[in-house]
This record gives C-alpha cells, structure tokens and sequence, in this order.
C-alpha cells in the first residue's frame, strides 16, 4: 500500500507539472497572439491556474488503473483518459478555455487538440514503460543463463 500511495504522489506531481507548463506555454502563445495586450480580470487567472491544476489531477490520480492486472488494457486506457478528459471539459468550460465567445467549431477544435495532446503525453509515458519492462526483462534472463 506504502508503494502505491508513493507511486499516486509521484503521478500527481508529475501530471500537475505538465498541466502547469501546458498552461504557461498556451499563456505565452496567446500573449504573442494577441500583440502583449492579453488581459485577464476577475481573478480568471487565478481560477485558469487552479483549473490547471485539477487537470492535471483529473489525470494524474486515474493513472492508479494500471495496477489493476485483471483489467485489460483499453478499459484502463479509456477510464484514465475519459476521466481526465471530463475533467478537462469541465474546467475547460468553468474557467473560460471553452464556451462564452467560442463558437461550437471552435470549441471542438480545442477539445480535439486537447485530446491529442493528452494522448501523445499517454503515448510517450506508455513508451518509456514499456522499454523500462524490456530491460529488465532482458537483465532477468541475462541472469537466468
């Protein structure tokens, strides 16, 4: 269980991290856009901060599915994500990333590009694993022989 919590803090961390910086460097690219004058009132930078942060909850806490061996594996795939995404669109929404001046394209090209960008994080995370699992598997049966 100690393994577990300790492994769900580092997931947390790391995916908080990563909404944070996508956050930043969206924030850099609609400063340019908009010429230096982008404004936020009402505490919406604040709230988009805290949003980002639910993000990267949203997922970061349903990575904890992968443990779960009896499950395979697109189920696990589509809880983590379908979580994280409607997470996403909830705060998306909430704090202003879609909806009020968007139009509906507009809303499902940035839910669209959300998505993408969400699976090319899973696509690199589940990269990285899975060459981790080869080398050990390979130093296992170095030391079978």
């Amino acid at each position: 269980m100690k393994n577990i919590g300790k492994e769900l803090f580092i997931s947390i961390l790391a995916s908080i991290g990563m909404a944070m910086t996508i956050f930043c460097l969206a924030g850099i690219v609609f400063d340019i856009g908009f010429g230096g004058n982008f404004s936020l009132e009402n505490y919406t930078f604040t709230k988009m901060v805290a949003g980002s942060a639910l993000v990267g909850l949203g997922y970061g806490v349903p990575t904890i599915i992968y443990r779960k061996e009896s499950l395979p594996l697109p189920i696990k795939i589509i809880i983590h994500m379908g979580i994280g995404t409607a997470i996403y669109l909830g705060v998306a929404y909430a704090v202003g990333w879609i909806g009020g001046s968007a139009t509906v394209g507009q809303g499902i090209l940035i839910g669209a590009i959300q998505l993408a960008v969400a699976f090319v994080i899973w696509l690199a995370f589940s990269s990285y694993y899975r060459g981790q699992a080869k080398k050990m598997n390979e130093k296992i049966q170095e030391m079978k022989k």
